[in-house]
This record gives C-alpha cells, sequence and structure tokens, in this order.
C-alpha cells in the first residue's frame, strides 16, 4: 500500500511563509541592534525582498485564492524571490573577490538616508542595487555560510516554492 505525501494547503503554506520573513527580519535586527552588524546597502536590499516576500504571503494567506489565484501568487513569489537571490549572488561575489579587486567603500546607508537631500536617488539605488566594497565583508558566518549565503538559500527555496505553488494539483 502506498502512502500518499501530505503537503499542506496553500494558505497554510502562505502563512507559514509569513512567520518564516517575520523570524528572519527578527534575526536581522538581532544581528544589527544586538550583535552591532551594520546593514551593507545590499543587505538592505535583501531585507526588503525579504519582507516583499512576506508580504506576499501574507495577503496570499489572507486571500486563500482558488486555484488560478494560487499559481498568479506562485509566479509573484517565484519573480520577488529571483530578484531577491540575484541581490544575494551578487553579494557572494564581491565577498568572493580578491581584497585589491573590492570596489570602494561608500559613505554608509544611514549617513546617506540622513542625508538624503545631497545624494541623487538614482545613485542611491545603484548603490544598493550593485553595493559597495561595504558589501564584501564577511561579518558573520554559521555552518561556513555568511548571511548573504544563508538569504541566497532562502531565496532559491522560495524560488522552488513559487514553482511548486504553480505546478499543484488541487
Amino acid at each position: 500500500m502506498v502512502k500518499k505525501m501530505f503537503i499542506p494547503a496553500p494558505r497554510v503554506l502562505n502563512f507559514l511563509l509569513f512567520v518564516l520573513c517575520v523570524c528572519l527580519m527578527g534575526f536581522a535586527f538581532f544581528l544589527e541592534y544586538v550583535k552591532d552588524l551594520e546593514p551593507c546597502p545590499l543587505c538592505m536590499s535583501q531585507r526588503i525582498v525579504v519582507i516583499t516576500v512576506g508580504l506576499v504571503g501574507l495577503i496570499a494567506a489572507i486571500h486563500n485564492p482558488a486555484k488560478v489565484g494560487t499559481k498568479i501568487y506562485g509566479v509573484l513569489l517565484g519573480l520577488v524571490a529571483s530578484i531577491g537571490a540575484a541581490l544575494s549572488s551578487r553579494q557572494l561575489w564581491l565577498q568572493s573577490l580578491p581584497e585589491d579587486e573590492i570596489p570602494a567603500c561608500g559613505p554608509g546607508l544611514s549617513y546617506i538616508v540622513e542625508n538624503l537631500e545631497y545624494f541623487p536617488m538614482q545613485e542611491v539605488i545603484t548603490m544598493m542595487l550593485s553595493g559597495t566594497g561595504d558589501c564584501a565583508d564577511v561579518q558573520w558566518v554559521f555552518l561556513g555560510l555568511s548571511i548573504p549565503g544563508w538569504t541566497f538559500l532562502f531565496f532559491v527555496s522560495m524560488v522552488v516554492l513559487g514553482l511548486f505553488q504553480l505546478l499543484r494539483k488541487h
């Protein structure tokens, strides 16, 4: 006799996704405010994507759509998570560069936000998407992976979850 694997309903998966994102952001704030690890521009960009993924999960859980809506949320989740994977892979690439090839460090993001009137918005967005020399610093490692390594795994997992939601049979 073959047992069927239990797969949670889309609403449950979406709510768990939201809870996971809340936990990730809580840990990010713990690292920032308790461990004094200042986030670089790429870290801040990845935080924005984690929050966006969480909001997609929350909205999908509240909406609790039928087949077509579940597929649409799956595609949206996959697209947003792909952006996060691209940002975290960019930071991983910066961290892998030899010291002489690391881009110059810019002013801290907190300084830029405090003095936003002196920085063109296009420059701020470019810095947040491409990173600076600060983004090459490895400040925290767990099980051999840095923060962008863990966020990359999270985002790839969310792409897989989005594909699962897209392809699942109800």
